[in-house]
């Protein structure tokens, strides 16, 4: 029992929540985040206070999400099935569902893909099979696993730590020098490592995730990538960024984790598995299978059609027009952004300060633009960044107006 002389324990939680300051809320007061919008058309969207801003917000960045043939999908739905179909994934699924899969298997020829109904819950319903040693195609040491996780990976791999804790010990390195990598790897000790990192970062740059792969090789371990902002940016048949990096191929130490919700136009998450074998232990035991609720139907038929074109060749049209944007971005913005220059959808500037970030976010709301602003403990303390989410679907006036403002913030 603690004495009353004693201070409360304290834990990470706990730690991040008392550095953190009242910047998000003060944002969200000034109508610089935390928006509630009332319509769109484009990249135009109207506020409810009736004033039309273009927004740099969507991780759409390939503009399907209001593809009429994405709409046309969900109104198909509607009509076949109503509006949800409340049940869990392993108890009953609509038949676009095993279409979406087999699609997803022609984009990653020769894996077996399992679509959840959000990234977050991929982490969730694979990483404690895998690292217990329960898919087929991954075996796991006796001593067990060692979870190395890069520290910038993203917050629904980080947050389910305690989890993995409960199946063997964590330690994290830095991308971005490999000497943290090669000290983490040298604590497995008869553990299987299992790496965990994205591919393209939410507010950083592009992962090398090739040499991560041989790394994790090395000391007979796997890399698990979560690709949710690269899928169907680049790569034929829109397979996306790690794929590409990894030479459009998965070797049997790598899993790749994609989402379904940014680019892809629609909403889910998925796993390209190596064997049938994975994919039937996955729909089986999976904690997110068993317990959790199936995806929204419209949304598994919205997924379908997309997939349709990412293999019919409508999106490698998409993606040209993005890096035509992006390009464009770069050409116009003389400030040093984050990601300048890097074959990657996302831009950022940054503040030294979290009030720089705020006073320039408001200066730009001004103009009728929103973007993003950042704040710890998504960027380092006390100082701030704005965020830039491209699109196919800007148009050129409104990437090039934005360049006098940005000079100005």
């Amino acid at each position: 029992m603690t004495s009353a002389k004693e201070a409360p324990p304290t834990n990470r939680i706990v730690q991040r929540s008392a550095a953190t300051t009242d910047m998000y809320d003060r944002a969200v007061q000034a109508g610089l985040t935390g928006h509630t919008i009332t319509s769109r058309s484009g990249k135009a969207v109207r506020l409810t206070d009736g004033r039309e801003c273009v927004e740099f917000v969507s991780c759409s960045y390939l503009g399907l999400e209001d593809h009429p043939r994405l709409v046309q999908a969900v109104r198909t739905a509607l009509d076949k099935y109503g509006t949800h179909f409340s049940s869990s994934r392993n108890s009953v699924q609509p038949a676009e569902l095993d279409e979406l899969e087999e699609l997803l298997g022609e984009i990653y020829p020769g894996m077996s893909t399992v679509v959840f109904n959000s990234v977050s819950s991929v982490h969730l319903g694979v990483l404690p099979l895998l690292a217990s040693g329960i898919l087929p195609s991954y075996p796991v040491s006796g001593n067990g696993p060692l979870f190395v996780v890069d520290r910038t990976a993203h917050a629904s791999m980080q947050a389910i730590r305690g989890v993995l804790e409960q199946i063997g010990p964590v330690v994290r390195f830095r991308s971005e020098d490999p000497d943290t990598l090669t000290t983490a790897l040298a604590r497995a000790d008869g553990r299987t490592p299992i790496v965990l990192v994205d591919g393209i970062g939410s507010m950083g740059g592009l992962i090398d995730v090739a040499a991560l792969r041989d790394a994790a090789a090395e000391h007979g371990g796997y890399v698990y990538i979560d690709d949710a902002h690269g899928i169907s940016i680049s790569g034929r048949h829109g397979a996306g960024y790690a794929y590409g990096a990894l030479g459009d191929r998965l070797t049997p130490n790598t899993l790749l984790v994609g989402s379904l919700s940014k680019a892809f136009g629609g909403s889910g998450g998925f796993i390209a598995a190596h064997s049938a074998a994975d994919a039937a232990v996955l729909r089986r035991e999976a904690n997110p299978m068993v317990f959790g609720h199936s995806n929204m139907i419209t949304h598994v038929a919205l997924n379908a059609e997309s997939a349709r074109m990412h293999l019919d060749g409508t999106v490698a049209t998409l993606q040209e027009q993005l890096w035509a944007n992006v390009e464009l971005f770069d050409e116009h913005n003389s400030r040093n952004l984050v990601n300048a220059g890097v074959r990657s959808p996302v831009r950022g500037l940054a503040m030294e300060t979290e009030e720089a970030a705020f006073d320039s976010a408001v200066r730009l709301h001004e103009a009728g633009i929103l973007c993003f602003p950042v704040f710890y403990p998504v960027v380092a303390r006390g100082t701030g960044l704005l965020r830039f989410a491209l699109s196919a679907n800007h148009t050129p006036a409104q990437i090039e107006s934005i360049a006098h403002h940005l000079t100005a913030a």
